[in-house]
C-alpha cells in the first residue's frame, strides 16, 4: 500500500500552509486525498508531487492562479496521452498518441513562451528607465 502523509507532514514538505493546501483542493488544483473515518485527510506522494509542480508554476515561471490552473490541467492531458500511449499497442495508434503529446506540449510551451515574452518586454522597460536615471546623474555632475 501507498505511503499515506498528514496535512502537516505534506505543509513540512511542500513548504506550503495547510491552509494554502485546503484551498488548492477546493478549486481543484490538487486532487481530494482519502479520508479516514474520523475526517483526517490523507495524502499520497502523487499529492505531494502536484504540490511541488504548482509550487514551480508559482514561483519559477510567475504563472497567476487562473495560469496554474491553465497549466496543471495541460500537465493532466499530457499524463492521459502518456498512460493511453503505453496501454496501446497498435502502431498507428501508438502514432496519434505521440501526435497528441506534441500538441499538449506544445500549450505549454506556448503558456511559457508568453511568460517570458512579457518578463523581457517588463526588462526593456526597466532598462529605459535605468538609462534615463543614468543620463540625469551624469548630467547633474556635470
Amino acid at each position: 500500500m501507498e505511503d499515506r502523509y498528514k496535512i502537516d507532514d505534506v505543509a513540512k514538505e511542500s513548504g506550503l500552509t495547510k491552509r494554502t493546501i485546503r484551498y488548492y483542493e477546493e478549486i481543484g488544483l490538487l486532487p481530494s486525498p482519502e479520508r479516514t473515518d474520523g475526517g483526517t485527510r490523507l495524502y499520497t506522494r502523487m499529492h505531494i508531487e502536484r504540490l511541488k509542480q504548482i509550487i514551480n508554476a508559482r514561483d519559477v515561471l510567475g504563472f497567476s492562479l487562473q495560469e496554474i490552473i491553465d497549466f496543471v490541467a495541460i500537465r493532466e492531458q499530457l499524463m492521459q496521452h502518456r498512460d493511453a500511449y503505453r496501454q496501446t499497442e497498435e502502431a498507428e495508434q501508438k502514432r496519434k498518441q505521440l501526435v497528441e503529446v506534441g500538441h499538449t506540449i506544445d500549450k505549454q510551451m506556448q503558456m511559457i513562451d508568453h511568460k517570458l515574452e512579457k518578463m523581457k518586454e517588463f526588462r526593456e522597460e526597466l532598462v529605459k528607465i535605468k538609462k534615463r536615471v543614468t543620463d540625469a546623474l551624469d548630467q547633474t555632475t556635470t
